[in-house]
C-alpha cells in the first residue's frame, strides 16, 4: 500500500474527502477526474441520484451507505471545482444552508408563532420568494424558480403544491372526480373526432388532474407510480416464468391468452400474501 493509499485511508469527514477529489484531479491523480467539469458530470450525480432512490426503496442499510457516499462524491467533487475556479468552497456551502435553514424556519429560531400547519407553509413560501428576489417583490410570480430540468410529473406537483399555499385549490380530493370525468371526456371526444393535435394536450390535462388527486390524498404521484412500476415489473417477470415451465414463448400468445395468465399471477401473489 502506498503512502497515499494508507493517508486517505484515514479519511472520515466531508471536507477531507473534498482534499481527495481535489488529488484525484490533480497531476497524481486521474486523468479522468482531471477531464471532469460542473456539467460533464451531471449525469453521472442525475445517475447516482436514481440510484439512491432505490436503495432507499428497497431499504436495505448497506446499499442506502453505499449510495449516499456516492451522492455525497458528486458534491465534493462540485465543490472542488467551485473551488478551483475560485467561486466558493465546502464551508462557503455549509453556511449557505445553515443561513438558509434558521431564515426558514422562525417559529424555531425567533419568537414567531404560527396558527397551523398551512399558515407555516405560507410562511416558507413568502421567505423563498422574497431571498430569490432580494427583496419583496409583488410582481414576481410564485412559480418562477422552479428548475427547469424536474421531470414532469414531479414538475406538476409541485406547481400545484405553490399555487395551493395562495388557497387556489379544491377544497375537498373528492371534488375532482367530476373534473377527471370532464377531462376523460374531453379525452374521448378528441380521439373519437380524430384530433389527435388536441389528444397529447387532453392527456396532459387529465395526468394534472390526477396529480393534483394524489396531493391532495397526501399521496406523492411520483412514489405512487414507481411502486406501481414495480409491481407490474414483478407481476410480468412471474408471467414470463409460468410462460417458460409450459412451454409456451411470449409474442406468439393473443391477448386473450396472455391475461389469463396475467389473472393467474395475480391470483399467486394474493394467495402468497394471504398465507
Amino acid at each position: 500500500m502506498s503512502h497515499k493509499s494508507k493517508e486517505f485511508n484515514r479519511i472520515t469527514t466531508v471536507g477531507e474527502l473534498e482534499k481527495l477529489v481535489s488529488f484525484l484531479r490533480s497531476e497524481e491523480g486521474c486523468p479522468w477526474d482531471r477531464k471532469q467539469t460542473s456539467r460533464s458530470l451531471k449525469p453521472y450525480f442525475l445517475e447516482e441520484v436514481y440510484e439512491l432512490m432505490e436503495a432507499i426503496e428497497t431499504q436495505c442499510p448497506e446499499s442506502l451507505r453505499e449510495e449516499l457516499g456516492d451522492v455525497l462524491m458528486h458534491i465534493c467533487f462540485q465543490v472542488s471545482l467551485a473551488r478551483e475556479a475560485g467561486h466558493f468552497g465546502l464551508e462557503d456551502v455549509v453556511a449557505t444552508v445553515r443561513d438558509k435553514m434558521i431564515r426558514r424556519h422562525p417559529h424555531v429560531f425567533s419568537d414567531v408563532k404560527f396558527e397551523n400547519y398551512a399558515d407555516q407553509l405560507f410562511a416558507w413560501e413568502q421567505i423563498k420568494k422574497e431571498e430569490k428576489a432580494g427583496k419583496p417583490s409583488p410582481g414576481k410570480s410564485v412559480l418562477e424558480g422552479l428548475p427547469k430540468d424536474l421531470p414532469a410529473l414531479l414538475k406538476s406537483y409541485r406547481i400545484q403544491g405553490r399555487v395551493s399555499k395562495y388557497r387556489f385549490d379544491w377544497d375537498e380530493p373528492l371534488e375532482l372526480f367530476s373534473k377527471i370525468d370532464e377531462e376523460l371526456k374531453e379525452l374521448k371526444d378528441s380521439i373519437q373526432a380524430g384530433r389527435s393535435e388536441a389528444v397529447e394536450e387532453e392527456i396532459g390535462d387529465l395526468l394534472f388532474t390526477i396529480v393534483n388527486l394524489s396531493r391532495l390524498l397526501g399521496v406523492h404521484p411520483q412514489l405512487a407510480l414507481e411502486r406501481t412500476n414495480r409491481k407490474f415489473i414483478r407481476r410480468f417477470k412471474e408471467l414470463e416464468k409460468l410462460l417458460h415451465k409450459r412451454g409456451k414463448v411470449l409474442g406468439e400468445l393473443s391477448l386473450e391468452e396472455l391475461d389469463a395468465v396475467w389473472e393467474e399471477v395475480k391470483k399467486n401473489e394474493r394467495t402468497r400474501v394471504s398465507d
